[in-house]
């Protein structure tokens, strides 16, 4: 199996480039943003108005073939901020739980974007969603109960968060842990007001202005790491975007998304930095059909979220993790430039590093390479070839250019079939799809494919087996981790 090589250590090689050389590094990420949710990337059924985001496009490269590391949140976002799959954590399928699960997903000796980039001279701000984990404490370190029967009452103003986002990398905090605790808002590691999740949006808006108005005055450069509410349920678009679309409050909702990108895009032009700000788009997985109402929307309005790819969010299908993903970098990224090349979001660690003149040490990062080749030139060929997805039922499948191959019968989520009705169907346990000639993912050829299907079942034990991707010592996984989802495994997450 042919791996992408990584250097194994971790030091700063390039001590002698100036801050100002360096770019600021900023991602934003939206919170189940479909890939045909932006016009941009779906001109034909895409008809809810994205202004900002396709303007961003004409500036710099669009991945075409950009994915999620997971079909849900909690795990696509802690493999975006350590280059580590999540499976190879002790969260086996799902998210963290609202107020019940406390412990921080995020080990506190593994190294995160944050970390790295700290220590090679960036201030370091995460503003909105968090959802990897953290406790609500007292003055004597005692947790606050967060619910009240099944009503989620969260911690109250003062309470003190101690394992929080300030602990794994980042200078400055300011947001929410996730969305059915949103009115609970988080300074740093203090609970510091309630508020309407109706204000959530332009509240992160306004922050992220703020913070590029001050960081414009420091030497070092900065790493913002913008984590957005929408277009998440609870699908609130605030009064003035009430209605704009016409086509119901999700696409509201979209539309505000998409100025709230803008607002934050002006504002590194008004400061004077955004050509040498490093700017990446993208969300934490695709478009929930049952939030969006995706069924109607593709009715009554021609609109469809996942544009022609199958599956919705939780989805094992595409259109649980193919994401859009934009990355400008004036004078560095082609404008108005597209790759079709294959990337994940656990890259952007390794990415990161190479542009901050860091090498990985060979526990970090180990299933991120860098993409600043392709980011410099649409046409940089890499060795590295595989893409590992995984459904909110922690189904596993594992894609090449051409091949995807996906171990369960069914969505691997909430789209129908289902695993247990595909299974009462009597459909097969695998599938595979040709995604050169078959990217709706239609017509299952496991069966004219033997060979195919074994090499890529053996590359997928392999990556599991090895612990990392890259090349590199074996590592270990946190878990004992079974691709095909055995009873007894389940049992062992269960506990």
């Amino acid at each position: 199996m042919k791996i992408f090589k990584v250097t194994l250590f971790f030091i700063l090689v390039a001590s002698h480039i100036s801050a100002q050389e360096r770019p600021n590094i900023v991602y934003i990420i939206c919170d189940d943003l479909g890939y045909g949710d932006v016009q941009f990337l779906n001109p034909e059924k895409g008809k809810i108005l994205t202004p900002q985001i396709d303007k961003l496009a004409t500036q710099g490269m669009t991945f075409t073939d950009a994915h999620s590391a997971s079909a849900v949140c909690t795990p696509s976002r802690y493999s975006l901020l350590t280059g580590r799959y999540s499976w190879r954590s002790r969260l086996q399928k799902g998210v963290l739980a609202g107020g019940e699960e406390v412990t921080p997903l995020i080990a506190a000796d593994l190294l995160t974007v944050p970390k790295m980039l700290k220590g090679a001279g960036y201030h370091t701000a995460a503003i909105g969603k968090w959802h990897l984990g953290f406790d609500y404490v007292d003055d004597n370190g005692k947790p606050y109960k967060l619910y009240e029967g099944k009503k989620m009452i969260g911690a109250p103003i003062g309470a003190t968060v101690p394992n929080g986002p300030i602990t794994r990398g980042f200078d400055s905090y300011i947001g929410f842990h996730h969305s059915r605790d949103m009115q609970t808002v988080i300074k740093n590691d203090k609970v510091i007001d309630k508020m309407p999740p109706i204000q959530m949006l332009q509240f992160l808006g306004d922050q992220a202005e703020d913070y590029i108005s001050k960081a414009v005055n420091k030497e070092a450069p900065f790493f913002m790491y913008l984590a957005l509410n929408s277009p998440h349920s609870p699908v609130v678009p605030s009064k003035e975007w009430q209605g704009k679309s016409g086509m119901g409050a999700y696409a509201d909702f979209v539309m505000e998304t998409d100025d709230v990108v803008g607002r934050v895009l002006k504002a590194l032009e008004k400061s004077g930095i955004a050509d040498n700000t490093l700017v990446f788009f993208t969300s934490d997985n695709g478009c929930s059909a049952p939030v969006s109402k995706a069924g109607k929307l593709e009715k009554d309005y021609g609109h469809y979220p996942s544009a022609d790819f199958r599956g919705y969010k939780s989805d094992i299908w595409e259109g649980g993790h193919r994401i859009p993903f934009i990355a400008r970098w004036p004078g560095i990224i082609e404008a108005d430039s597209k790759n079709d090349k294959l990337i994940c979001q656990t890259n952007l660690m390794a990415t990161c590093a190479e542009i901050a003149g860091l090498d990985l040490n060979e526990k970090a990062g180990v299933d991120s390479y860098s993409i600043l080749p392709m980011l410099k030139n649409k046409k940089a060929k890499t060795d590295y070839k595989l893409v590992v997805h995984h459904s909110i039922n922690g189904k596993f499948s594992i894609r090449n250019k051409k091949w995807k191959l996906e171990l369960t019968p069914g969505s691997g989520g909430w789209t129908s079939p289902k695993d247990n009705a595909a299974k009462k169907e009597g459909l097969p346990d695998i599938q595979l799809y040709n995604m050169i000639a078959d990217k709706e993912e239609t017509t299952n050829v496991y069966d004219k494919y033997p060979k195919v299907v074994k090499k890529l079942t053996k590359e997928l034990k392999e990556i599991v087996e090895n612990g990392r991707t890259t090349c590199g010592a074996s590592q270990e996984n946190d878990v004992s981790v079974d691709i095909y989802k055995t009873n007894g495994a389940q049992k062992l997450q269960e506990h």
